[in-house]
């Protein structure tokens, strides 16, 4: 039977009669049934034919392939054990998947945790169980996006996996530790996919240039264009090779016989920019990204985090880095724009791209106009220098806690003044160890709200230190 990206089955309907010959079923639900080979129709996306048949065609994930790996054991019909596949779009999980079943001889079956339930679920897995019972024959169950399942859904697939009715193969985009539920998580080995490299990613166009099952070397590729089609991929094998057949479709209809940077850009509506993301471009973008910020030219600032978007940066580097300069360039000068990096950190994180380059945008138009202040980094590394060349000194016996037994006699807490017990809310009190009275930290600026504390914090101070 052909593989296509999904099958739908109907949960009402019971085993088939010959639980061995794999069938298609009509009704709801999601899922893909076969038996581990790569019977793909021409007509399939270049992605799916292209899908390797083989461990030796996997490119990428060494980490997890090279010998005596556990998923190389997995792969090879080791071990068998569930696995969740962690890791982003188009790095392989689903290809991994196929093999493991095709390695042990197991029936496949894929669900998407996008449509199926728990009814689908059980389904599945009750027929699982009556093919082992019945016909010996062992299923890989591919549960595609597991982190969109309910804890009630991922339930349901604990006891078949514990008893192995099912060999799960689950795959997620995001971190299994927060997505995924404990005991699931216990009955299963954890690895983590990495994005591809820009080698890997060639590689794979390559091979599909050449290879039958993909264009038969009908057709030759720039050297700009190639490196377009990487850039675009950012680590993902099945964006890259779907611009490559957009490209090659272009070429086709206009008899063209070369591939090149002008037919890449009108397939898929990007223009090429000149960003490594491994490379010297990586650092000088971002450093004059946020120089642009620090300097407050929030013209600068936007064209830098356009180039960054549009080469494919991970948004969520940019995120961090708005957050990061959000308190080291702007910190008490405008206290709000620590909130909208955070925001726009959480933003990017919730919705994804393209959207989320909205909130990276309003964040940099904030921190590029905001006020600033460098008296935050200033003061905390002030501080951790002291910490680090020895001047700690002890707690002052006042400031002690005096809660536990025995601390009375210590002395501790003795002498502490509550500062709520007088009406100005300060008092003089020693706080900092004696080797460290009178040492400044913070020195605010006269810039923005930090002007408040210009003027505010000389006169908490002097309360403090008993100096009025």
């Amino acid at each position: 039977m052909a593989q296509d990206e999904l099958f739908t089955v109907n949960p009402d309907l019971g085993p088939p009669p010959e639980p061995a010959e794999p069938r298609e079923a009509k009704g709801g639900g999601s899922l893909e049934e076969g038996g581990g080979k790569n019977t793909v129709p021409a007509g399939s996306p270049l992605a799916v034919r292209m899908r390797p048949r083989s461990l030796d065609e996997v490119v990428g994930q060494q980490h997890l392939l090279r010998e005596g790996a556990p998923l190389r054991r997995l792969v090879e019909g080791a071990a068998p054990a569930s696995v969740l596949l962690y890791g982003p779009p188009g790095t392989g999980k689903t290809t991994l998947a196929n093999l493991v079943s095709a390695a042990t001889g197991r029936r496949f079956v894929a669900m998407s945790a996008l449509s199926a339930g728990v009814k689908e679920v059980r389904g599945v897995i009750e027929e699982a169980r009556r093919r082992r019972n019945y016909n010996a024959e062992n299923t890989v169950l591919f549960i595609d996006e597991v982190h969109r399942f309910s804890k009630t859904q991922q339930d349901a697939l604990l006891g078949a996996v514990e008893d192995r009715t099912v060999l799960l193969v689950a795959a997620t985009t995001e971190n299994p530790s927060f997505s995924v539920v404990s005991p699931l998580l216990s009955r299963s080995l954890v690895l983590q996919l990495r994005p591809l490299a820009d080698a890997d990613i060639v590689a794979l166009i390559e091979r599909a240039m050449a290879d039958e099952r993909g264009l038969g070397g009908e057709l030759t590729l720039t050297e700009d264009a190639r490196a377009h089609l990487v850039r675009l991929a950012s680590g993902d094998a099945r964006r890259a090779l779907t611009a490559l057949e957009a490209a090659a479709d272009a070429a086709s209809a206009t008899e063209a016989k070369t591939i090149d940077l002008a037919i890449v850009e009108s397939t898929v509506d990007k223009a090429a920019v000149r960003y490594d993301r491994d490379g010297d471009q990586h650092y000088d973008v971002i450093s004059a990204f946020i120089k642009s910020i620090r300097g407050s030219d929030v013209d600068a600032a936007l064209h830098y985090l356009a180039r960054m978007i549009e080469a494919g940066e991970d948004p969520r580097f940019l995120a961090r880095r708005l957050v990061v300069h959000a308190s080291e360039d702007i910190g008490m000068a405008d206290p709000t724009a620590l909130q909208s990096a955070v925001a726009a950190a959480h933003a990017v994180q919730f919705i994804g791209m393209p959207e989320g380059r909205l909130a990276l945008a309003q964040a940099t138009v904030h921190l590029a106009t905001a006020p600033k202040s460098n008296a935050v980094i200033t003061g905390i590394d002030a501080a951790l220098s002291d910490v680090r060349s020895g001047r700690i000194g002890t707690v002052p016996p006042h400031l002690r806690d005096g809660h536990y037994a025995g601390a009375e006699k210590l002395g501790n807490a003795k002498g502490y003044r509550y500062p709520h017990n007088v009406p100005e809310g300060v008092l003089a009190q020693q706080y900092p160890p004696d080797e460290l009275v009178g040492r400044d930290y913070y020195e605010p600026t006269q810039r923005g709200a930090e002007r408040t504390l210009y003027e505010r914090v000389p006169k908490l101070r002097r309360t403090i230190r008993g100096e009025r």
